[in-house]
């Protein structure tokens, strides 16, 4: 079985000899550790992956917070690979962000179990139907959005669902989902963050003459476009590309930068402190 322990905590001398020590007292193998210190918050970070052959979670759990998270005031979690996390996606009209993590989680690429799609538009059924992954089309306008979001809860309830992406969902995700789901909610911004935010950024960056293009994969938060971002890449432009060679050139970047968002939230390696990440290699 493999363990992933990720850990915040005030920096201090001798918590990772304290945290390998313990694994190994508990005959358990280290294959990778990786930490970071922001000296400027003085906050210590770690991620660590060990194996056990045979070992009681809970029992685990127990004996690492009595003997070190509470001495090292640990913000902590622990995560096993015995269950794939459950992922939902929301999506609207755009295909693009869709198709390509279809595919990749079709091939194996990505360790998780769809249990729906969940669109505001119907138009992309079709898309569910061929990788035989549920549809539910719960429109949502300003009449109906209370409604709308309850529908949306009671699904995601349901299935139990771990975390949701946003493949160009293209609706402002409410309070009370993002208080479900803090820091779980992974959406895709078609421009590289904060410069050019909003309806149109292609076109934005066409009028000032850039010279790169980009998109930003970030959790989503209250405030808009405004969450911790997780990953982000750019594309080169010159004057010779038109608008639609932007919207082409983006929307490449949009499927690179959220599948490689998905994965390391999937494999554990982000971790959110003060609206900022830390992103594990």
């Amino acid at each position: 079985m493999k363990i992933i322990i990720l850990i915040n905590c005030p920096d201090q001398k001798g918590i990772i000899s304290s945290v390998t020590g313990f694994i190994h007292a508990q005959k358990g193998n280290i294959v990778y550790l990786d930490q970071h210190v922001d000296k400027s918050a003085d906050v210590f970070f770690m991620r660590l992956e060990s194996d056990f052959e045979c070992v009681d979670i809970e029992v685990l759990q127990k004996k690492f917070d009595t003997e070190l998270a509470t001495r090292y005031q640990m913000h902590w979690s622990l995560h096993t690979d015995m269950k794939k996390p459950k992922m939902a996606l929301f999506v609207s009209k755009y295909n693009h962000c869709l198709y390509d993590i279809l595919s990749r989680f079709n091939s194996g690429e990505l360790s998780v179990e769809i249990p729906f799609i969940l669109s505001n538009h119907p138009d992309l059924k079709y898309i569910a139907d061929q990788f035989a992954v549920p549809f539910h089309h719960i429109p949502f306008n300003k009449e109906n959005r209370n409604s709308s979001e309850k529908r949306q809860i009671e699904l995601l309830k349901e299935y139990e669902v771990d975390f949701i992406v946003l493949a160009r969902y293209m609706q402002i995700v409410s309070s009370s989902l993002i208080d479900l789901y803090p820091n779980k909610i992974i959406n895709i911004h078609h421009s590289f963050l904060p410069a050019f935010a909003g309806a149109k950024p292609y076109h934005a960056a066409f009028e000032r003459g850039v010279k790169i293009i980009g998109a930003t994969s970030h959790y989503v938060t209250e405030e808009l476009d405004a969450g911790p971002i997780i990953e982000q890449d750019v594309a080169p432009v010159s004057h010779m590309h038109s608008i639609s060679d932007f919207i082409s050139k983006g929307r490449d970047l949009e499927k690179i930068v959220l599948s490689r968002a998905v994965k390391l939230h999937v494999l554990r390696k982000t971790m959110v402190y003060n609206n900022k990440t830390v992103i594990f290699s």
